[in-house]
């Protein structure tokens, strides 16, 4: 049986807590069906916490990105208290955890204006660590192609967030944004080296178990993640480039947000009613 992973010399007495932090459009969806799938599986061996409707992942998740647009003391103790309340709805064992959460590492560009890589995160680090001052924490980031990851963020935007803006727009918005090696030297000075990894998403085997990486580094070996059930199909598929475009502009309406919602979903439900143009292969 696959044991968890090393603390690499932290806090050997102290439960292990890892804390996937996604972030967005890097397969963060798929991880966590796979992961959520799996939970009864792994339960002798690692405790699982996704943002499952009405866990208090949910909340949490909000927090972080609420922290990041309006960063203030309200919002950071806020942030604290909603991280303070999933540690408190673990069960009471030695079992590692992993949590695993994208919008824990802030609001994406183009949600809120924000056009910077995720400049609240290692703010946000130190919140989680001094909250889980109990806990030997490490933390995963998942990176993908910057090109790529930045188009697939765009289409993400103008989907979940109401962004308005065309593509060519959001590109140059973000022109001068910093490498992927730019964000993880902030969060190693705030959390250390040797408490944050970095996967990249082109890595992940294509073979239903997404998220091995991320398992391997908790302590599960490849035979003990083949063993698990895999996925049928893929998560979060990116719409057609013309469906995307029609929510562009549909953005740009007074709509009542509830109505908004239930035209996104008619969208994505029935694309062929906007295309052009094929439906788009892109999968994240």
């Amino acid at each position: 049986m696959a044991t968890a992973g090393s603390t690499k010399g932290r806090g050997r007495n102290k439960r292990r807590l890892i804390v996937h932090l996604g972030v967005q459009k890097t397969g963060s969806t798929g991880i966590q069906r796979h992961l959520h799938r799996n939970a009864a599986a792994l339960a002798d061996r690692l405790i699982l916490r996704t943002p499952d409707e009405g866990s208090p992942m949910r909340p949490l998740g909000r927090a972080a990105v609420h922290y990041s647009l309006k960063p203030s003391n309200d919002s950071a103790t806020a942030l604290a208290i909603a991280f303070e309340a999933v540690l408190a709805d673990l069960p009471g064992n030695d079992l590692p955890v992993l949590l695993s959460h994208e919008n824990l590492a802030g609001a994406m560009p183009g949600n809120g204006g924000e056009i910077a890589l995720y400049p609240a995160l290692p703010n946000i680090l130190q919140i989680i660590l001094k909250s889980a001052s109990g806990f030997s924490t490490d933390f995963v980031v998942y990176t993908r192609n910057m090109a790529r990851w930045k188009a697939s963020v765009w289409a993400q935007a103008v989907r979940t967030d109401g962004y308005t803006r065309p593509e060519d727009q959001f590109l140059n918005e973000t022109a001068a944004m910093p490498g992927w090696g730019d964000l993880m030297r902030r969060l190693s000075e705030v959390a250390g080296s040797d408490r944050v990894t970095r996967f990249k998403l082109e890595d992940e085997a294509q073979d239903g178990h997404p998220g091995r990486q991320l398992l391997r580094h908790a302590g599960l070996d490849d035979a003990s993640i083949d063993a698990l059930e895999a996925l049928d199909g893929q998560a979060n598929r990116r719409l057609s480039q013309s469906s995307t475009e029609f929510l562009r502009r549909l953005n740009g309406m007074a709509l009542n947000p509830h109505a908004r919602g239930k035209v996104v979903d008619l969208v994505a439900r029935n694309q062929h009613l906007f295309t052009a143009d094929a439906p788009s292969e892109g999968t994240l």
